[in-house]
This record gives C-alpha cells, sequence and structure tokens, in this order.
C-alpha cells in the first residue's frame, strides 16, 4: 500500500502512525499542498478534492481523508473495536477530533509552524483558537480521569486521531500543565510498541 502525504502534517502523520504500532509495509509517497502537488492533474485523478492524507491500496483503489484511513487499516485489529457501542465511542472521538479540536489545537499550531502563515496570526484569532483548543483539551482532561485511554481501557484509533496533533498543543501556545492527564495520556501513547514520531520515514526500514 501507498499512503500519500506530507511528513510534517499531523493529519498525514496518523495512518503511519498506526501503520508503525501494527508493523505492517508501505510506501511513503511524499506529496506537499504547500508547492502545489496535491492540484496537479495526475493527483486529483486520485483525490478530486486535492487534499492529503491519501491511501493507495494494493488493488489501486484509493480512500481519502485521515480518519476514513485510521478506520480502514485498523478494521479487525485491537484498534477499532468489534462491540457495535464501543465502536460507536471511537466514531464519537473521531467526529470530535475533526469538529472540536483539530480546527483550534491544528489550526493554531499551523500558524506557529509555517511561515507563510504568519500574518494570519492577529491577536483575535489567537485568542479565539486557544479558548476553543483549550476547550477541547478540556474535554480530553474529563475523560482521562474515568478511563485510561480516550475510548475505553485499551488503545484505539482514536487515541492516534488525537495524539496527532494533541502532541504538539505546547508548541501551539497551549498550556498543557493545565491539564496533567492529556499530558500523561501522551507519554502512554509513546510508550506503544512500535510507535514512531511524526519525522518518522518508513521508505527507510521496511
Amino acid at each position: 500500500m501507498r499512503i500519500y502525504g506530507m511528513l510534517g502534517s499531523g493529519n498525514c502523520y496518523k495512518p503511519r502512525l498506526l501503520m508503525a504500532l501494527l508493523g505492517r509495509p508501505f510506501e511513503h509517497i511524499e506529496t506537499s499542498s504547500r508547492d502545489g502537488a496535491t492540484r496537479k492533474p495526475e493527483y486529483l485523478a486520485k483525490n478530486a478534492n486535492g487534499k492529503v492524507p491519501l491511501l493507495e491500496l494494493d488493488d489501486g483503489r484509493f480512500v481519502a481523508e485521515s480518519n476514513a484511513i485510521l478506520l480502514y487499516l485498523g478494521e479487525g485489529t485491537p484498534y477499532v473495536p468489534v462491540d457495535a457501542y464501543d465502536r460507536a465511542l471511537v466514531h464519537q472521538w473521531l467526529f470530535f477530533e475533526q469538529y472540536s479540536h483539530e480546527p483550534y489545537v491544528a489550526v493554531l499550531r499551523s500558524l506557529r509552524v509555517y511561515p507563510e502563515r504568519v500574518h494570519l496570526a492577529t491577536p483575535e484569532r489567537i485568542a479565539s483558537l486557544i479558548e476553543g483548543g483549550n476547550k477541547a483539551l478540556g474535554v480530553m482532561e474529563a475523560q482521562l480521569t474515568r478511563t485510561k485511554w480516550l475510548a475505553g481501557d485499551m488503545p484505539t484509533v482514536a487515541d492516534i486521531a488525537l495524539f496527532a496533533y494533541t502532541q504538539d498543543a505546547e508548541l501551539a501556545g497551549y498550556d498543557l500543565k493545565s491539564f496533567p492527564r492529556v499530558a500523561g495520556w501522551l507519554e502512554l501513547v509513546r510508550s506503544l510498541k512500535g510507535f514512531k514520531g511524526m519525522d518518522w520515514q518508513p521508505a527507510l526500514d521496511f
């Protein structure tokens, strides 16, 4: 299988991290939205939405959207529960990540990381992103006082999805001292067998 994506992107890191944890080989195809690669006709023929990550299966079919890719790759593994209710909880956190977490934590990170976006970091926008991100981190903190992992007692794709950008929350400007359970959970994810950091280049290992 192939994963098209950017090594520095949290969304693109999600499926690469899951593959590392599962010990499954794949090819990483560096494809950046910053240099126009995702808008070229040959890439749009693969994903008309012109975004990364994108998973290419062995038979030539494609799956887009990072959390959909996680669900596909995690099928049949402990990272996607069999029980319907447990699966629903995982889906709940995946939707939470996209609608209540990523729009704040990931966006603020991007304003810090990418020089071409610095001019968008007005004081008003920073304040709004900090407020929204703190709310999302607070929801995670509350859950992690009740369960070891976000969706229960075992790690799932929900943890992988939310780890990707939460790991850079302090870089973005959030104070994780206010969220000790979240900080502890980050270390728990890092302790998983097979864990790889965001800059991992799988083609060099497999």
